[in-house]
């Protein structure tokens, strides 16, 4: 069958040396003729499946089409070599491998498209050349792109299925993926860059331990062993090598699209990827901008069992020393203390505003850094509700908006949302101005507690019988060692 390996009936090899330098030098006169001349010796190398002449051979007739400077007939004979009957893959592989080469010599940019397109059209649709039309097809849309044209060059690329692809590389993989991504981020197609983000696999980012010197002189002998061992239509080993420019673009990629769905959890679980990269760590610029935004989005995203754990986790890392302000700004939102927003905002907002991530005025080249703001103002708000809920069960409006520094509609809009996401529970009264924290209990629900209660104090009471009944043991009994003493 076409394209496996077979022994050759016979080897053509001797005839290639002798019969392909006199094609070159009668191509320099004739190009047909020399075409047509290596032809008949391509149709008897194919049918003896000599794979090594075919390739040869196939090789040698585009290379002096290019070299005639005709483009047509290179397109013609491309097109004329894949059809034939029987063709061998390896050898079809080699000449596309081979007519790539030649993209970069075309005289204009219309000879090179359609080199292009003849390439893809040779390699639609066959497995073994999967990786060529991926990579032709790449170079189109970057042609695309720089004509201006960013629907045609993201719909062009993306059509690309690669994480299908067995014979291509993970790095590879994921290099066409995160272009993709960044394509439909730039054309604004958000949905389609969050369902494309999600054929990478994030455990291939995962932290590798550094190794000694002598285990990558290990492993390169290994993969170059390999490399020696691989048959013609096997893909290229992987070789273990650091991926950490792929996982920074990945995830700058990732915060932009939490950042557009204003998810702040997510992106401050981004931005904590981020931080687990090594030349972040080294460079303390960075590490301090990084540190900044995780504190930043964190404190940003709603209250939650996750977002509370979460920001408890990050107060412990003992590098927010590196970020005072941050720290204290986040140490706010871990203890059980109400914070007054005019002087949070007195405190902090020289510092925060200095950054892209707020702004306390709209501005047209970063509208959300004012909608963060105000967000930020809306989680101290909430962080104060809680607090309030936390210490009364009942408690006058008039007090509570003097507490929260709000009017009575605000205060009730804030109280309403955090009981519909059921953060606490609250009831307000309107007519008697009253908002009960307290949760209402039906008989059964007080006799359990009561119960509860019971049972604890005969426990501690029944304790504390038994350490008296100690205590009054030991001192009947010292008297009478010292009495032994004496004696």
């Amino acid at each position: 069958m076409s394209g496996e390996l077979f022994k050759p009936e016979k080897d053509y090899s001797k005839d290639a040396d002798k019969i392909i330098p006199e094609a070159k030098e009668l191509a320099k006169s004739n190009v047909q003729a020399a075409i047509d001349k290596l032809s008949l010796l391509e149709k008897q190398a194919r049918q003896a499946s000599d794979l090594a002449t075919t390739s040869r051979v196939l090789i040698a007739i585009v290379t002096i089409s290019k070299e005639s400077g005709d483009w047509s007939l290179l397109n013609d004979q491309v097109l004329l070599l894949s059809k034939k009957h029987g063709q061998l893959k390896q050898a079809t592989t080699k000449m596309v491998q081979e007519v790539m080469g030649f993209l970069e010599d075309t005289p204009d940019l219309e000879t090179k498209l359609s080199v292009i397109e003849t390439l893809r059209t040779v390699t639609e649709g066959k497995i073994f050349v999967e990786v060529e039309r991926a990579r032709i097809t790449r170079y189109l849309s970057q042609i695309k792109k720089s004509q201006g044209d960013l629907n045609s060059a993201t719909d062009i690329l993306c059509e690309l299925q690669v994480e299908t692809f067995g014979s291509m590389s993970r790095r590879e993989k994921t290099e066409f993926i995160l272009e993709q991504v960044a394509l439909c981020i730039e054309r604004g197609d958000w949905t389609q860059a969050s369902i494309l983000s999600r054929k990478i696999n994030k455990r291939y980012f995962a932290r590798k331990p550094k190794k000694t010197p002598e285990q990558l002189e290990k492993e390169q002998k290994e993969y170059e062993e390999r490399l020696k061992t691989r048959a013609s239509d096997e893909p290229m080993p992987e070789k273990d090598e650091s991926v950490e420019d792929l996982k920074l673009r990945y995830y700058e990629q990732q915060i932009i699209l939490s950042k557009h769905d204003q998810n702040y959890l997510d992106t401050c679980k981004h931005y904590r990827d981020v931080l687990d990269t090594e030349s972040v760590e080294e460079d303390p610029e960075r590490l301090r901008a990084v540190l900044a935004r995780i504190v930043y989005y964190v404190v940003l995203a709603p209250y939650d069992n996750d977002q509370s754990d979460l920001l408890h986790r990050i107060h412990q890392d003992s590098r927010l020393s590196q970020v005072p302000v941050e720290a204290r700004l986040l140490k706010l939102f871990t203890v059980h203390e109400l914070m007054r927003w005019p002087e949070i905002a007195e405190t902090f907002s020289p510092h925060l505003t200095s950054t892209d991530v707020f702004d306390k005025e709209q501005n047209p080249n970063e509208p959300d850094a004012y909608t963060r703001w105000q967000d930020l103002r809306k989680r101290v708000i909430e962080h104060n509700v809680r607090v309030v809920a936390k210490y009364y069960t009942r408690i006058q409006t008039s007090r509570l908006t003097q507490l929260l520094d709000l009017n009575e509609e605000e205060t009730e809009k804030y109280i309403s949302d955090l009981v519909t996401s059921k953060t606490i529970y609250a009831k307000i009264d309107r007519p008697a101005r009253v908002v009960n924290f307290a949760k209402s209990r039906d008989a059964d629900d007080v006799l359990n507690e009561w119960s509860s209660n019971m049972r604890s104090l005969l426990g501690h009471l029944e304790r504390i019988d038994h350490l008296i009944t100690k205590e009054e043991m030991m001192a009947r009994i010292q008297p009478t060692k010292n009495e032994k003493v004496k004696a």
